[in-house]
């Protein structure tokens, strides 16, 4: 991608807590995105293996060719620099007001003040770099810190967040707040009174107040059908295709360091964010099994990266969703779920995993006997531009496909017929993009079912899928199921594959 393409990246950290937690993140330099990992969840026997990842930061610099520019300060820098590349990378050190080393009154920590804070930054690197906007990438509170900007600060001051922003992407951001399992409720009610090292703002009182405009806020505080996790749509509001969801579901991880935090919040998280609470609806989004922070965290994972670089450098969006199925009506006790997973060849890891063990798989509409709603399975961005009559090797793509079945009888689960993680259906879709005999770029897809050997020597071949949708700039094509899963999803069950342009 040419330079002139690139915009500034901002990096916003999470929550630190009390004083001495911020003045420990304010010792960092980079706040902690400069903290990379050597392990990652791929080793035989599920034993971590060695994996050195750099951290966002360094990569970004080597990937990307993003410059970190500092020099005594990036405050400093941005002092005593009249342009500055827009191909650069800034942290927005809002911590630094509210900590105690620096021999000044510390400020209360308000989300608004980082929030207006920010917006001060951002309109520095736009007139020092030319760039129209700059991308905002957000590990858990810090994506609250942006929304407030664009939900609330932008809004007041009558000004569209569009023209400021790129895209957002979250890092286990608690987008609906952080909820306990424990207590039925009490444990919230307790933080939000009471305002233990500022935790309230996780609640629904205090985040109604900084992601709300102040002509559209209540007095009596937000209404019952106020939802944290909604972010607006319509005229004015930042749209939800430029914002990305990363969500961890990796609980246990993150208990190694923080005691028994996962005890409270509950299995369904990544820790501390419940998994539910970490989307924004109609975001974009990928799960992963890693946690909240920590050595197995999300921001040094090379899963998050990998999710993090195709959604802000991509030339290409590829959407795969279940349509035209038809799913027995059988007793209306049956409950059906689906698995997915994405895996992309010459990675060392999964990019996107929604699996029943990991509290996170699709639940599929009971069927009633009519025709289905299309269900999205997976979204991947590609990047580096079309393929080349060149190149050789295609850029393939796996999505592994399972659809599971629970009973239930009198409201408790009926194990009688049932085989304990055993699909009703399971097959793995393989998508090659590239170019073949023709010379020219396609797309050819086959199920594994159907492939004889390994999938290693599986080269496509045949004709490449057809675009079926004549609108400009929008590519559509429609896989059917193998034989073997009609019965159970009738015959007319497809993979829908939508490929348009991305940004």
């Amino acid at each position: 991608m040419p330079d002139q393409a690139k915009l500034p990246i901002v990096y916003v950290r999470g929550f630190a807590g009390d004083t001495s937690g911020i003045n420990r993140v304010v010792h960092d330099p980079f706040y902690g995105f400069n903290e990379g990992s050597t392990h990652v969840r791929v080793g035989p026997d599920n034993e971590p293996a060695f994996h050195q990842f750099e951290s966002p930061l360094l990569r970004l610099h080597l990937d990307e060719g993003y410059q970190i520019l500092v020099q005594g300060g990036q405050e400093a820098y941005l002092d005593t620099h009249e342009r500055i590349p827009p191909d650069s990378m800034w942290i927005h050190r809002f911590y630094d007001v509210s900590a105690s080393t620096w021999g000044t009154k510390p400020r209360e920590f308000r989300i608004e003040d980082a929030a207006t804070d920010l917006l001060r930054l951002i309109r520095r690197l736009k007139e020092k770099s030319g760039a129209p906007r700059v991308h905002l990438v957000a590990h858990s509170m810090g994506g609250l810190v942006c929304r407030c900007l664009i939900q609330k600060i932008l809004p007041d001051l009558g000004e569209n967040p569009a023209d400021h922003i790129g895209k957002l992407f979250t890092y286990g951001t608690p987008h609906g707040g952080i909820t306990f399992d424990l207590g039925f409720g009490l444990l919230e009610r307790l933080r939000d009174a009471v305002g233990i090292n500022g935790a309230d703002i996780f609640g629904p009182e205090r985040m109604y107040e900084y992601l709300t405009p102040v002509a559209q806020q209540r007095e009596d505080g937000p209404p019952s059908s106020w939802s944290a996790r909604e972010m607006p749509v319509g005229e004015g509001a930042f749209p939800l295709h430029r914002v990305f969801c990363l969500v961890g579901t990796n609980p246990a991880d993150y208990d190694v360091a923080h005691g028994l935090s996962s005890a409270a919040v509950g299995a369904r998280s990544d820790g501390l964010v419940q998994i539910d609470n970490a989307r924004v609806p109609g975001a974009h989004q990928a799960f992963v099994h890693r946690s909240h922070s920590g050595r197995y965290g999300l921001v040094n994972s090379e899963e998050g990266y990998q999710n993090l670089r195709r959604f802000l450098f991509g030339d290409l969006r590829v959407q795969a969703e279940l349509v035209d199925h038809r799913l027995p009506v059988g007793d209306g006790d049956t409950t059906w779920q689906a698995e997915v997973k994405l895996s992309v060849r010459g990675l060392p890891v999964v990019m996107h995993e929604r699996l029943a063990k990991h509290w996170c798989p699709i639940q599929l509409p009971k069927p009633d006997g009519g025709g289905a709603a299309p269900v999205p399975l997976a979204t991947a961005f590609l990047r580096g531009g079309a393929p080349r009559p060149e190149d050789t090797a295609t850029l393939r793509h796996v999505l592994h496909v399972r659809l599971l079945s629970l009973r239930e009888k009198d409201g408790i689960l009926w194990f009688d017929d049932h085989l304990e993680q055993t699909a009703d259906f399971a097959d793995i879709l393989v998508v090659d993009v590239g170019t073949r005999e023709t010379g020219s770029p396609g797309v050819w897809a086959a199920w594994n079912s159907e492939i004889a050997g390994s999938l290693r020597a599986h080269e496509p071949s045949g004709d490449p899928l057809g675009d079926e949708d004549p609108r400009s700039g929008v590519w559509v094509a429609h896989v059917a199921f193998p034989d073997s899963a009609r019965p159970l999803l009738g015959d007319r069950a497809r993979i829908r594959l939508t490929v348009t342009p991305w940004e």
